[in-house]
């Protein structure tokens, strides 16, 4: 099936300039007087939460009279960087467009802070807002830019007489394309993944949990791929002597992602054992457990990426995660040596989305929505053995040099707090998938970071069902 259309809203490269006479209220902020800029921007959309950052502030009077006659020219002299970024699903555009669209608005405030210690939003004072309506119609087939250029704000911003602050901002659209997977149930109970595409949902992989024993150097099953020397290298032995430690720690789960044939395609496999802090019944950051993310490879298993997880100290009750990418000749020499590509918490209670996203700024190349990929044949050349013949693409998201070569959205899953039923649903950028293997080492990425919530749940607590038979089996 062809991936789901999404668009991305991109604002970035925000700047400030006041006038050259200032008001005594603003003199503490005025660019003059410090080498810091105390100026910060709230950014808001419906229903979506708002974003928060500050604005670096012109500080010549010469680039302010230069950026008046030419804006791009300032916006070229600028740091180009992304400021906040929205995605719509198409159902969700279509909600809007359907409404007109004419109300749909993004807006942006923009605050000063003398004292330079509350960002702006608790004690600063509000120097003005804008709003930017956003057309969304069509945007998911071409990117458009709908603002760029500088505007008054404030009070006098309908003066004639530049006593207003202005600021400089762009604000883009660009298609987005994504496919789309649903978990078809709990990812301990070994369940069916879908693709989506609107009322339309196909079978593409199955997935099968388990527990790598002590005496099983091999991760996978049976039927899975050997273990090739430089992915053993990472994982540690399992002892007799660590059964009597088996009510403290969480270790030893598997998630094998196979393809409809049966073959295996990805696997997430858990390397650090997930046990409490000294005087705790939880995961610390300073000790977290820790899942790699493993492709086959010329009939092997080969590390893709590693993912850690803990529960945040402190009066948060909150996972906290970092996932790190291999290279390719990193991953094939046993280095440990990676790339830190995602880094953030989830509330253990509400859960959220796991996200991977390389955007930096309001240029990123917009990707083909006719992208497409077929899960059931689409396999790299010698991948596997007895591979379908597929097509070699030459690139993507796997293990290469440049793991993150096109930027922009990577993926997502959703992730659901304590307790609660999880379906992840997963959603991955086109041009991060050329073959079945690409999308399924994401697919068993978000397997790993949906059990890492169960895997962090307080020792104090028990493990759902599946969990703690699955648990009595591996120490028996």
């Amino acid at each position: 099936m062809d991936p789901c259309p999404f668009v991305r809203i991109l604002v970035g490269n925000l700047a400030l300039r006041f006038p050259v006479s200032t008001k005594p209220s603003l003199s503490r902020i005025h660019p003059s007087s410090s080498s810091t800029s105390s100026c910060f921007f709230k950014i808001k959309l419906k229903n979506f939460p708002h974003q928060v950052g500050s604005i670096p502030v012109v500080h010549s009077k010469e680039d302010t009279n230069s950026s008046s006659r030419n804006p791009e020219s300032c916006n070229a002299s600028l740091q180009k960087s992304l400021a906040a970024c929205f995605s719509l699903s198409k159902s969700e555009m279509d909600k809007i467009v359907s409404k007109g669209g004419s109300s749909y608005k993004l807006s942006i405030e923009v605050y000063a802070d003398p004292d330079g210690n509350t960002c702006g939003l608790a004690s600063g004072k509000l120097l003005g807002k804008v709003s930017v309506p956003l057309d969304l119609r069509g945007a998911e087939s071409r990117p458009s830019v709908v603002h760029n250029r500088w505007v008054d704000i404030g009070q006098n911003r309908s003066s004639k007489n530049g006593s207003s602050p202005q600021l400089f901002l762009t604000v883009r659209t660009e298609p987005d394309p994504r496919f789309v997977f649903q978990f078809g149930g709990e990812p301990e109970c070994s369940p069916q993944v879908f693709q989506v595409q609107g009322n339309l949902k196909q079978a593409v992989f199955t997935c099968k949990f388990g527990f790598r024993s002590s005496s099983d150097r091999n991760l996978g099953s049976r039927s899975s791929l050997p273990e090739s020397k430089a992915s053993r290298n990472w994982v540690p032995s399992m002892k007799k002597s660590d059964k009597d430690q088996s009510s403290k720690e969480r270790k030893g789960w598997s998630m094998t992602v196979h393809d409809l044939s049966g073959s295996p395609v990805a696997m997430a496999s858990m390397v650090t054992p997930f046990v409490p802090s000294p005087g705790s019944d939880k995961v610390s950051r300073s000790n977290p457990g820790a899942w790699l993310i493993l492709r086959p490879e010329c009939g092997t298993w080969r590390p893709w990426g590693r993912l850690e997880a803990w529960r945040e100290s402190g009066f948060t009750d909150a996972l906290g995660y970092r996932f790190d990418l291999f290279h390719d000749d990193i991953a094939a020499t046993g280095a440990t040596t990676t790339v830190s590509v995602s880094s953030s918490t989830l509330s253990t209670k509400l859960g959220g989305k796991f996200t991977m996203d390389m955007t930096t700024n309001v240029s990123t190349p917009s990707i083909s929505p006719q992208s497409s990929c077929d899960f059931g044949s689409g396999s790299r050349p010698g991948s596997r053995p007895g591979s379908g013949s597929g097509s070699d693409f030459g690139f993507g998201f796997g293990l290469s040099p440049s793991p993150l070569r096109g930027g922009g959205f990577v993926m997502s899953s959703t992730v659901e707090g304590v307790g609660k039923c999880s379906k992840p649903e997963v959603e991955v950028g086109v041009q991060n998938v050329t073959c079945t293997e690409d999308a399924a080492a994401f697919v068993a990425l978000a397997a790993a970071m949906d059990l890492s919530m169960d895997a962090c749940l307080s020792f104090s607590q028990k493990l759902r069902k599946e969990l703690r038979q699955q648990t009595q089996k591996f120490v028996d």
